[in-house]
């Protein structure tokens, strides 16, 4: 009896794994079922990695390159490095700062290196800050996002720490590709300090652009912005020479853009507190016909006036 029970056990678990087997088989040949299972899967994943774009190009669908002019300002600059990125971290933009430095012997061009640096990085940006280096925005409602009806000015004259006339659009202001190169840049023609932010404002206004600038800030002229500039420290270089300040008080249809002249020395990539950023070192091209006080010597300067008219004759 122990015999025949032993032996239909034996026969039970061996017929078990023998329809086990089969059951295992069929399961294995049933592509149906599993095409439906790894579509299925699929589906979830690429939703998911749909999604996921999306909101990365919510944030970062532009991409900004601040542009600083720069000539022998290294203590502005350790301190312009942290602070930027500090700041503009917050906002969740993508961007990338730019120091333009003019390593010639001519006098410093601001708008000129402006427009060098748009034409060096208009393949991979899409809108620009003009920044200077010296005023850092300490207001978190300043927004660097992408400006796409017009020309946005940060530092309105509401706010800027020293200058306060209506058509002032100096110190940062943001322009989008499209419209920079629709007012073809910059002048070329403002050697020295002052007044190539105020023929631009003339570009602007004649391109028909609306420029917009931040509203219901509270902060007011002391809080919203730290200028680091100091006038006893660094002089500004406000000389006028040959027949510099009658050309420069008329609007500039010569130049621009299209023909501004230099060459880039080389370009180093560099690391400032945890700050990334490129430095183009540029040499500036100056045709002296056009422009004879690129170099200022004693006997052709003119006495300058003091002046509060700030308009450019169109």
């Amino acid at each position: 009896m122990k015999v025949l029970l032993t032996s239909f056990k034996f026969k039970y678990i061996f017929t078990c794994i023998f329809i086990t087997f089969i059951i295992s088989c069929l399961i294995s040949i049933a592509p149906i079922s599993i095409e439906e299972c790894k579509c299925n899967n699929i589906d979830k994943i690429d939703l998911h990695e749909q999604n996921v774009n999306r909101v990365a190009s919510k944030h970062h669908k532009h991409h900004l390159a601040i542009l600083v002019p720069f000539r022998d300002r290294f203590e502005e600059l350790l301190m312009f490095a942290p602070h930027m990125k500090k700041f503009l971290d917050k906002q969740d933009i993508d961007y990338h700062i730019f120091i333009l430095n003019q390593i010639d012997r001519y006098r410093f061009n601001r708008a000129s290196l402006i427009n060098v640096g748009f034409l060096e990085i208009k393949q991979d940006f899409d809108y620009i800050a003009m920044h200077d280096i010296d005023l850092l925005p300490m207001n978190d409602e300043l927004q660097y996002f992408y400006p796409e009806n017009g020309p946005l000015h940060i530092s309105s004259p509401e706010l800027h720490p020293r200058y306060h006339y209506p058509t002032f659009i100096g110190g940062i202001l943001l322009i989008n590709r499209k419209h920079f190169l629709q007012v073809n840049g910059m002048s070329n023609k403002y050697w020295g300090w002052g007044l190539e932010d105020d023929e631009f404002y003339v570009r602007l206004k004649e391109a028909g652009l609306n420029i917009t600038r931040p509203p219901n800030l509270l902060t007011g002229i002391q809080g919203t912005f730290k200028h680091n500039h100091n006038r006893n420290h660094r002089k500004r270089d406000m000389v006028k020479c040959f027949n510099q300040r009658e050309v420069t008080r008329k609007r500039d249809r010569q130049t621009g853009l299209h023909n501004v002249s230099y060459k880039i020395e080389n370009s180093i990539n560099a690391t400032i507190a945890s700050t990334p950023m490129t430095i183009l070192n540029i040499s500036l091209m100056c045709d002296e016909f056009i422009t004879p006080w690129c170099q200022c010597d004693t006997n052709n300067v003119t006495k300058d006036k003091k002046t509060n008219d700030k308009k450019i004759k169109r």
